[in-house]
């Protein structure tokens, strides 16, 4: 493998532990930090491409267990691969199916030579090794690749976190071994490792001494928010980011809140991306610069106001608190798109403040802002 050796990624400034850089991947450069919204399945709920590029949105996340299983790679490869299919022109990571099988438990089973699935559609039975979770990425023709791996619960003991771990590891050497890439440097798609080793910090010590020295482009932190409590959460990653190469971006997975993303930031994470903004967008919960909003609550029946003064994006600049609850009580499918549209614009603010901050040498204080205003919201967990 020689992407390893590619300059793909630069840190441009620096606060702190906190810094400010750009990925360079096949469909363009990201700066970062960055988080990425989630389209699970090749789509953003609720959203269409044209609305992820207005709001700003530089990579989405796509599934490799989902996209497998419908409408299947091999199809998508047909297609022209997965951003002719779903016409995104801008980066996509996917993941590799190993957090499925931690929510899917009752439907898998691991082994050294892979993860058996039942489908939760069709109850039909599969089995990823690291080479097809790999292959099917291919694929898909994914901007970010990331290894298969093994994401245990919160509780786990000891002896078994070690030995998922060493099989972890095992996994990531034959990606490492199945991944040549061809074509143009600039073109190549990237791969990244994920690091994991439950609630001990030895083995996630561990962990990252065993991927840290191979030629991986990213490194991507797992197997957190996964049922612990925020401070749990907080000092493992301060514990594990500063552990990972310098000079590679490092990828939090599937945290979280506005809390969790500055704190990481603060950490030195450089990528993210969760549910949480698309999915409390479609429960009537609406980040704000004021703090969260359930537009659900009866004070906003006859509310004049926008949802969010202090925010640019479409939704805040035409419409009322009033008539976005009136959207919601209804079960209007507007009201989906509206509130999705907001949430996912927030976060994107969020990181583009966050990153004005580490510039400008003020990212305590930006992230003490943020604590004030969502210190009560706990992590929540990922979903399939």
């Amino acid at each position: 493998m020689e992407s390893g050796s590619r300059e793909v990624f630069a840190v441009t400034r620096r606060d702190g532990d906190a810094r400010a850089g750009r990925l360079q991947t096949p469909h363009g450069p990201v700066k970062t930090p960055v988080f990425m919204p989630v389209g699970t399945a090749g789509s953003v709920k609720a959203l269409g491409p044209d609305d992820l590029r207005k709001l700003g949105a530089r990579i989405i996340l796509g599934n490799t267990y989902h996209l497998y299983l419908r409408p299947g790679d091999e199809l998508i490869a047909r297609q022209g691969g997965i951003h002719r299919f779903c016409a995104w022109d801008r980066p996509i990571l996917t993941d590799s199916g190993g957090f499925q099988a931690f929510s899917l438990s009752a439907l898998s089973s691991f082994s050294e030579e892979g993860i058996s699935f039942r489908s939760h559609l069709d109850g039909s039975r599969h089995l990823f090794t690291p080479e097809k979770a790999l292959r099917i990425q291919q694929n898909l023709g994914s901007d970010i690749m990331m290894v298969l791996d093994e994401c245990v619960p919160y509780g786990t003991p000891y002896a078994y976190t070690e030995k998922s771990v060493e099989r972890t590891t095992r996994w990531a050497a034959r990606t490492l071994a199945a991944f040549s890439p061809e074509g143009e440097k600039e073109k190549r798609p990237l791969l990244f490792a994920i690091t994991q080793g439950g609630f001990f910090k030895d083995l996630r010590t561990r962990s990252v001494e065993s991927l840290a020295g191979r030629p991986f482009d990213g490194f991507a932190v797992g197997g957190l928010s996964v049922g612990e409590g925020r401070q749990e959460m907080y000092e493992l990653l301060a514990h594990t980011i500063p552990l990972l190469p310098e000079g590679k971006p490092r990828y939090l997975m599937g945290v979280g809140t506005p809390l969790d993303l500055v704190t990481g930031i603060g950490f030195g994470v450089d990528m993210f991306d969760c549910v949480l903004p698309t999915r409390n967008a479609r429960n009537g919960t609406l980040f704000t610069s004021v703090g969260k909003i359930s537009i659900k609550r009866r004070e906003f029946a006859e509310d004049g106001g926008p949802l969010d003064p202090a925010c640019p994006c479409y939704v805040c600049r035409t419409f009322s608190r009033a008539y976005l609850r009136h959207l919601f009580m209804n079960k209007e499918i507007l009201a989906l798109r509206l509130n999705s549209l907001h949430n996912l614009t927030y976060y994107r603010n969020l990181m583009d403040s966050a990153r004005r901050a580490i510039r400008e040498g003020t990212f305590a204080a930006f992230r003490a802002r943020i604590a004030a205003l969502y210190e009560s919201i706990s992590s929540v967990k990922r979903s399939i």
